[in-house]
């Protein structure tokens, strides 16, 4: 893939800057060589994970749009969050104490959002944000996002009557092999703002105290007979077998999910 679009802006910002090309190198971990191609557009000789470093590096973002068949991919997304959405939502409906509300939206002093899943625990007066990601190409935009949702809960519940004493955070993840990578990829910064596992946030969850947690785990993408959609993004497509040999994927080119249960880890 060629993007000399892109390029020019990676080598734009480097001019700004003051940067040599060896100056980003060094500050992405990568060998000049490696800038120079991204400068000169030669995109699809790099890796996402390569070109995303350098663009951190200038302090850039990334974004990566994906688009298929007109709105059919947006649709094919919503399903599998709404999924996700559900089955988080009856876990919550088993633990005692707690009262939710899903998609909350906001607009305060010109901040906008979606809060996933805003719970409350009257008898502790513990408020939980929970941001559900059926997959994180963004760390930092996903970790920013996440803050300013923290930050604005407490007026948001108000507005609900609730009058909480904390505001506690988790970030669920959908198990999958790419987003599982990428959360190892950036664990020191994931754990060091999210440091409980999904053991230590459903021990909080049903003994929840005025002191506030922080949690990330992935949960998996099987939820029962009921399940329809797997979660993650999928990388394997069932074949079936045809006369002479040949082959072709199934219907669809989505699997079903395992009938495993939940799992937090």
């Amino acid at each position: 893939m060629r993007d000399t679009r892109t390029g020019a802006a990676f080598r734009a910002v480097r001019i700004r800057r003051g940067w040599r090309q060896a100056d980003v190198a060094a500050r992405a971990r990568v060998s000049r060589w490696v800038v120079s191609q991204i400068e000169r557009g030669e995109i699809g000789r790099t890796s996402l994970d390569t070109v995303e470093r350098v663009a951190a590096a200038l302090e850039m973002r990334l974004q990566v749009i994906a688009r298929w068949r007109g709105g059919d991919l947006d649709r094919l997304l919503n399903a599998r969050h709404s999924a996700f959405h559900e089955l988080v939502a009856r876990y919550l409906s088993s633990t005692d104490g707690w009262v939710f509300v899903p998609e909350v939206s906001f607009s305060i002093v010109g901040e906008r959002g979606v809060i996933d899943i805003l719970a409350w625990h009257p008898a502790s007066r513990a408020l939980l944000v929970i941001d559900l990601k059926t997959q994180i190409p963004d760390i930092q935009g996903a970790m920013g996002t996440l803050d300013r949702k923290k930050r604005l809960a407490l007026r948001v519940a108000r507005e609900r009557g609730w009058h909480a004493s904390s505001v506690s955070v988790w970030m669920i993840v959908a198990e999958g092999t790419a987003n599982r990578r990428r959360i190892t990829s950036h664990r020191t910064t994931l754990r060091a703002a999210l440091p409980a596992d999904g053991w230590a946030m459903r021990q909080w969850l049903h003994k929840p105290s005025g002191r506030p947690i922080a949690g990330l785990s992935l949960w998996s993408n099987a939820g029962g007979s009921s399940a329809k959609l797997s979660f993650a993004a999928h990388k394997r497509v069932r074949v079936r077998r045809v006369a002479h040999g040949h082959a072709q994927p199934a219907p669809g080119g989505l699997s079903e999910p395992r009938n495993s249960g939940v799992s937090l880890t």
